[in-house]
């Protein structure tokens, strides 16, 4: 088992930064992929950035690339999401994922844990 729980979300105005943390606990040399989904109201949730625990390599939802970074320290266990000049349409619930196995990493169904979410509210 791994738990996942995440913080740094909070109302921040358009064009303004958070970072968002997952800390890992458990079982987490199981871990193969590190990911961050965000689901608005009313909508399905949908993939942002993802990274390999191991070798560090990222990918991006096209919406947020060159916005936001996706980043880990392997020995806080740790996951950042840095997300820069902030969008109204941003605005969700941020959660964390864990994928104990290669393959797709935008794919929601493949990720083992979840995280309880943190809000992420832009104001314009």
């Amino acid at each position: 088992q791994v738990q996942l729980v995440e913080s740094g979300g909070g109302l921040v105005q358009t064009g303004g930064s958070l970072r968002l943390s997952c800390s890992a606990s458990g079982r987490t040399s199981n871990i193969y992929t590190m990911g961050w989904f965000r689901q608005a109201p009313g909508k399905e949730r949908e993939f942002v950035a993802a990274i390999r625990w191991s070798g560090g390599r990222t990918y991006y939802a096209d919406s947020v690339k060159g916005r936001f970074t996706i980043s880990r320290d392997n020995a806080k266990n740790t996951v950042y999401l840095e997300m820069n000049s902030l969008k109204p349409e941003d605005t969700a619930g941020y959660y964390c994922a864990a994928d104990q196995a290669s393959g797709d990493p935008t794919l929601r169904y493949k990720y083992d844990y979840w995280g309880q979410g943190t809000q992420v509210t832009v104001s314009s």
